[in-house]
């Protein structure tokens, strides 16, 4: 997703840091799903001032009806209320062709009375009008320059603080954004911009289409005194930089690297890239960095000029999510690993490709120790939730790390082949539209002929960490060893995993792999060697998540 201050990723020092992730996200997720409205496309017309912080809408909103019957058109809207400092939005006029009609906008709910009950596959078009100083959402103020900028900000139900939407991830929409504001500024949003005209009173109108939809939550808008660099082209699609003019130059430098790259690869290994261009946008909305499709904003400080290692990761996470959150969106909050785990695993998998697997396995080491110490603190807490009425655990330092964790066990059971097949799968399957974790589970028992069940449930409906205790000793008289592991988790949990083995002998630098199913409170494991042990590592390769107390005891004596 994306990311807030608090939503920054850690992976290693070469990953993003957040530095209070430990708290998580306070929100509901209450909304009411309704299967038979379909928003199409969102045309927002935003007038923007220098003078008062107040926004001036007016949007049309395309809906297709998916059923029959439906009477009323349900959006969300904050309401502007002495409760938020007389901040939020006032809704003047509902119409649909040239006929106003009726509706009430109560707790944050824009109820739009139809003229009619809806017909099949019915399309409409509503046009709402509406003004107000957004209470959150679009952020208008000062950047660390003293420069008045707006700059959106809509993670993870913030859009309806601004923008009349549906505004859950299931509903994905296209978008239009016509922007009129003081010429001073110019403005960024999703898509291809598609005209930019000077007006006779000092205002310039710019409009931004999104042909592609994406959920409410990645709507973008941003207006500041920009320079504007167009980098490079992917196939086709332009490579842009956002950075504010007085640091144009470091920006430039900063942000010409790594996106290309990064492109390519997910473009190769996954599937084609989405949208019609991608921007790399400064901003003071976000601390870290946030995933809009096509136009993705990053802090204030992004910009350091030395391309630290730090913020080119996380433009690598951040273009991850153009595939995983954006692309493919989760169908609800309750599976959001499905767009932050996703991202974190893939941004490894490309420093990898790039950087090398010594910094691959550092990245995941780090992330093994953020998830730890988040168990240490949190041991009930789960990744899939259930539609929780208080929903202020969905998202952690868990739904990155251990989700990332997960993929990488995953890829692990199945295979690398396979684990690269499914997703490619999945993404072709779900590209443009939305996802759940069922989903993705089925294609990949598909492709690897395995059942997941048991593995999906333990390590993403279940809260627990496995920890294993044990030691090896070596039968002179069997020629084996002999493996002790037991399951040394408190929680009363047991977990079922293949873990390898790695043996190594003296004087030979080829080690011996052996794969064993931990299932059991405790177990003993006996494997034929041709020589004792000089040393056995459990998990050589680092494939599973795990905390280990691993040594060797006392062998038996030869005779």
């Amino acid at each position: 997703m994306r990311i807030l201050k608090n939503r920054i990723l850690v992976l290693i020092c070469l990953l993003m840091v957040t530095s209070n992730y430990a708290i998580v996200f306070a929100f509901t997720d209450d909304y009411p799903k309704n299967p038979k409205i379909d928003a199409i496309n969102y045309a927002f017309k935003i007038e923007l001032s220098d003078e008062t912080d107040e926004i001036v809408c007016d949007v049309t909103i395309d809906v297709r009806f998916l059923g029959a019957g439906v009477k009323n058109l349900r959006l969300d809207l904050v309401n502007a209320s002495q409760e938020l400092n007389n901040k939020g939005m006032a809704v003047s006029r509902v119409s649909s062709n040239g006929r106003a009609l009726s509706y009430s906008h109560e707790n944050d709910v824009l109820n739009i009375k139809l003229p009619s009950p809806s017909s099949l596959n019915q399309r409409s078009k509503f046009i709402i009008v509406y003004k107000g100083i957004p209470s959150s959402g679009l952020k208008i103020g000062k950047n660390k320059y003293g420069d008045r900028t707006f700059f959106s900000d809509n993670w993870p139900n913030k859009a309806r603080s601004w923008l009349a939407t549906i505004d859950h991830p299931y509903d994905k929409a296209m978008c239009e954004f016509i922007v009129t504001a003081p010429n001073h500024y110019q403005v960024i949003s999703n898509g291809l911009k598609i005209e930019e005209t000077n007006l006779s009173n000092g205002k310039r109108l710019t409009h931004w289409k999104q042909s592609v939809p994406i959920a409410s939550w990645l709507f973008v808008l941003g207006a500041a005194d920009f320079a504007v660099q167009y980098v490079d082209t992917f196939d086709g699609k332009s490579i842009q930089t956002w950075v504010y003019r007085q640091d144009r130059d470091a920006g430039f430098y900063d942000f010409a690297e790594p996106t290309k790259k990064v492109l390519e690869f997910y473009s190769n290994y996954v599937g084609p890239f989405s949208y019609e261009k991608l921007a790399n946008i400064q901003s003071n909305s976000v601390g870290g960095g946030m995933e809009a499709a096509t136009a993705i904003f990053y802090g204030d400080n992004s910009v350091t000029g030395n391309r630290s290692i730090r913020w080119r990761n996380v433009v690598i996470h951040e273009i991850a999510h153009q595939w995983f959150g954006n692309a493919v969106t989760e169908y609800d909050w309750d599976d959001v690993w499905l767009s932050e785990g996703f991202a974190t695993y893939f941004t490894l998998l490309f420093i990898e490709h790039e950087y090398g697997h010594d910094v691959f396995l550092e990245g995941l080491k780090s992330s093994q120790e953020r998830v730890n110490t988040f168990y240490e603190k949190n041991p009930d807490y789960r990744i899939i939730h259930d539609n929780l009425k208080n929903m202020k655990n969905v998202t952690s330092s868990q739904t990155y790390q251990k989700g990332s964790w997960i993929l990488h066990m995953l890829r692990g059971l199945v295979g690398t082949e396979n684990f690269w097949k499914g997703i490619q799968i999945y993404y072709q399957k779900y590209k443009d539209s939305n996802a759940t974790t069922n989903d993705f589970k089925s294609i990949m028992e598909e492709v690897s002929g395995q059942n997941l069940t048991v593995f999906f449930q333990q390590w993403l409906y279940k809260p627990g960490a496995l920890e294993l205790s044990g030691n090896w000793k070596y039968d002179y008289k069997e020629q084996q060893v002999l493996i002790t592991l037991n399951q040394a988790q408190t929680d009363g949990s047991l977990f079922e995993m293949p873990i390898e083995l790695g043996i190594n002998f003296k004087g030979e630098q080829h080690q011996q792999i052996e794969r064993i199913q931990v299932k059991e409170k405790s177990t003993v494991f006996k494997i034929k060697v041709e020589a004792e042990p000089e040393n056995i590592i459990l998990d050589p390769n680092s494939w599973v998540l795990m905390r280990t107390d691993f040594k060797k005891s006392i062998s038996s004596s030869p005779l």
